[in-house]
């Protein structure tokens, strides 16, 4: 029998057009009434089946004309070159949510609300991210410049300290809180600035978080 489990342990920067905060993660709708999003992810960690996919990066572009849950929107994936063909098939198993539990994890989720996936990009995937200092930057040449950093606060200019702790999510346990620009070329384009970002472990399998 095909063992299809997997597992990922990595870091995430993801930068929507909401603001701070975002209510999308409360069950509110979109501080603009649409989603777009750019996600950065370093695996630290993890494999699907027999397949080793320590070290490796992905990332995506994300459009919906709506909330998310109303469906009808767009991505286009990214995998990292270096992944050899075994790798790549695994990463866009799990990035299109195969061979996962329904509802258990947001590429699952978010895959059954697009209703086009463009083409993906197997290439350099430049992204550096640290959780705890709310810092990040995703580069992907042609397609996306990327960076995230802490909210200041408007009077002191101190960086400021916040966290959204989830109980029962798809994504993470706790993220913490900051801002991203994210520019975006090619099929989907976006110009993100000082919006809602947000930095993340996640740990993910077929059945959701790893706790």
């Amino acid at each position: 029998m095909v063992d299809l489990n997997w597992t990922i342990h990595g870091r995430e920067f993801a930068n929507c057009n909401c603001a701070y905060g975002c209510p999308c993660q409360f069950n509110a709708l979109p501080t603009h009434g649409n989603c777009t999003a750019v996600v950065g992810m370093q695996i630290d960690t993890g494999h699907h089946g027999g397949t080793q996919l320590d070290g490796l990066r992905i990332a995506g572009i994300f459009a919906w004309p709506g909330p998310i849950h109303l469906g009808n929107g767009q991505a286009l994936p990214f995998v990292d070159k270096r992944a050899d063909a075994a790798q790549r098939e695994a990463i866009l198993r799990i990035m299109s949510g195969q061979d996962t539990k329904p509802g258990a994890t947001m590429f699952n989720v978010f895959a059954s609300m697009l209703s086009k996936v463009h083409d993906p990009v197997f290439t350099d995937i430049d992204f550096d991210v640290d959780v705890k200092k709310r810092r990040a930057t995703l580069k992907v040449a042609g397609y996306i410049d990327q960076r995230g950093e802490p909210i200041l606060n408007p009077v002191t200019g101190a960086e400021y300290k916040g966290a959204i702790v989830l109980d029962g999510g798809f994504e993470y346990t706790r993220a913490e809180m900051g801002r991203g620009w994210s520019h975006t070329d090619g099929p989907i384009k976006l110009d993100l600035a000082d919006t809602y970002g947000q930095f993340a472990e996640l740990h993910l399998c077929q059945d959701g978080i790893v706790h």
